[in-house]
């Protein structure tokens, strides 16, 4: 099954991904088989080079092949069964042309001489043809050549070479000790995945990139059966760009919160966290429901990320302000006149957003994009004001700029790639502050963790965000957890109310494995790095009363 055909079936939720029967993403292979070598740089260059050649023999002016091999390992339980274990491999080549200054696209998985050189000349015969009805040619903006370089993800342990009997192992302890501490269910899961990828061009470049992701989660939910109640509540893990060592402490590091919180950055305690969620789960079917009104809300990095993921993310890429998402995801508030006046006050002075793919162990991190292009940080807003968007080689002409971003991907062989969010995260505070110093100064407020339901509207713009874990504020304590909370705001008003930020120290990323973009739709994972942060004055509602 290709992966496009993944996505359609499951729809991108994350509820339909977590499911053990899970589509096989390429063909199903032993867990063996994922730790066999492929082919070596020497060997991917001469593929590349019949591609460039037979592409450029038929008339392409420019040229890139992407070599892919994709390999996936999730494994599913629940209590103590063990549901599915999925181990799946994807190799082919994909060819991008521009001829007659159009583009032109093919894909196979006959990785032959013949093979290659027969995609090349159908991908120049589709550009060919598109160009009858093409208006502009395209634009690249200049790329010098890198040569053969390589860039691995710097994992210290290859998750694929960890026994699956221990992965498994893991899970089991993670749902004993949910069980142990009230839960009524648990599921449990692991998601490994690597990416092989070799790119060359016309350019000149030749590009091994290794790279790697992880991400482990669960659902613990409590019962009451008296009163025909359950709540749940989702693990705190981030999914990274790391290997196993994530999970075995090799890289342990907690940052203690309020009221016995407990936090991770570069490595998580799934066990332990287990523990934590079964016990708030319960506490959750007593908690105390929310008054609607206007609270100051103390945002947790793992429940903030989504919201820049949405509301900042997700608006400033180029192609959704263009219109190019209208059809499938929307458009953006945040269009070409509002950055041309280079006034638009996004968010208050303390906003200071980055886009990256650079930042170590985050999902998005590769030394060089789909495009060859090396990989860098820009700023999207600087002191509040919205100064730039994500593009890519033949988009940045749009701005005036002759440089991409380095922000292009597909996430498979047989995709095409396009303009695809980079880590976007907020910059942290540059004054000493810990979460404990912020709650100190909240009169009124809530502190929430997790992520939660959400929506938001097609241009991204107005929203509601639920969370994992509620905690009421009161005279700058901790006075009690909360259940039944959303806030609702607009983009630009909610980060106006940005009135405080923890230091360096707060900093940790949230992620999305699975997020969806495009038509075919691709999936790619992407983090958001920021502190603990303080919005003043937010709506708040009550998401469990009756209208």
């Amino acid at each position: 099954m290709r992966r496009r055909d993944f996505i359609q079936l499951s729809g991108l939720g994350l509820g339909a991904i977590l499911i053990p029967s899970v589509p096989v993403l390429g063909d199903e292979v032993s867990a063996a088989q994922l730790l066999e070598p492929g082919a070596d740089a020497a060997t991917k260059k001469k593929m590349a080079d019949i591609a460039l050649n037979a592409a450029r023999s038929k008339g392409a002016s420019y040229t890139d092949v992407r070599i892919g091999r994709y390999l996936q390992q999730y494994l599913f339980t629940r209590e103590k069964q063990v549901q599915n274990i999925v181990n799946a491999e994807s190799y082919g080549i994909g060819i991008r042309v521009i001829a007659n200054g159009t583009w032109g696209f093919a894909a196979t998985s006959d990785v032959s001489a013949d093979g290659i050189a027969k995609c090349a000349v159908t991908a120049v015969a589709i550009a060919k043809a598109n160009s009858k009805l093409q208006k502009e040619p395209v634009q690249l903006a200049p790329q010098k050549g890198v040569g053969e370089v390589s860039w691995q993800t710097p994992i210290r342990k290859n998750a694929f070479e960890i026994p699956v009997k221990d992965k498994i192992d893991l899970l089991m302890r993670v749902n004993g000790a949910a069980m142990a501490n009230g839960a009524g269910f648990v599921t449990s899961n692991l998601f490994f995945i690597n990416e092989q990828k070799y790119f060359a061009s016309t350019d000149g470049s030749y590009i091994d990139q290794d790279i790697h992701r992880i991400w482990p989660t669960f659902t613990v939910t409590a019962v009451d059966k008296q009163a025909g109640k359950f709540k749940t509540r989702d693990a705190l893990s981030s999914p990274m760009g790391m290997g196993y060592e994530y999970l075995d402490g090799i890289a342990s590091e907690k940052i203690a919160g309020p009221n016995g919180l407990v936090s991770y950055r570069n490595s998580y305690d799934m066990v332990e966290d287990a523990t934590a969620a079964a016990k708030q789960a319960k506490e959750k079917l007593t908690a105390k429901t929310v008054q609607p009104g206007k609270y100051d809300l103390v945002l947790d990095p793992n429940h903030l990320g989504l919201t820049i993921h949405e509301s900042v993310g997700h608006p400033t890429e180029l192609d959704r302000v263009l219109g190019y998402e209208a059809n499938y995801a929307g458009t953006s508030f945040a269009t070409l006149d509002k950055w041309k006046t280079k006034s638009f006050n996004y968010g208050s002075k303390l906003v200071n957003i980055v886009a990256d793919k650079t930042q170590p162990n985050t999902l998005g991190t590769v030394g060089y994009d789909d495009e060859g292009v090396p990989t860098k940080e820009w700023d999207l807003i600087k002191d509040g004001i919205l100064v730039n968007y994500q593009a890519i080689r033949d988009q940045v002409q749009i701005l005036g700029q002759n440089e991409s971003h380095g922000c292009c991907y597909a996430d498979s062989w047989n995709t095409i790639q396009f303009q695809r969010m980079p880590n976007v995260s907020l910059k942290p505070g540059t004054e000493k502050r810990s979460v404990q110093d912020m709650i100190r100064g909240v009169d009124k407020g809530i502190y929430i963790l997790g992520r939660g339901s959400y929506s938001i509207d097609q241009q991204r713009y107005n929203f509601q965000f639920g969370g994992q874990l509620f905690y009421e504020i009161r005279n700058g304590e901790i006075a009690g957890m909360l259940d039944d909370v959303a806030y609702q705001s607009n983009t630009q008003e909610f980060w106006n109310s940005c009135a405080q930020l923890c230091d360096k120290d707060d900093y940790r990323t949230f992620g999305s494995f699975f997020d969806g973009k495009g038509q075919p739709s691709q999936v790619s994972a992407v983090s958001h790095g920021c502190p603990t942060t303080r919005f003043n004055g937010v709506n708040v509602i009550n998401t469990g009363r009756k209208i």
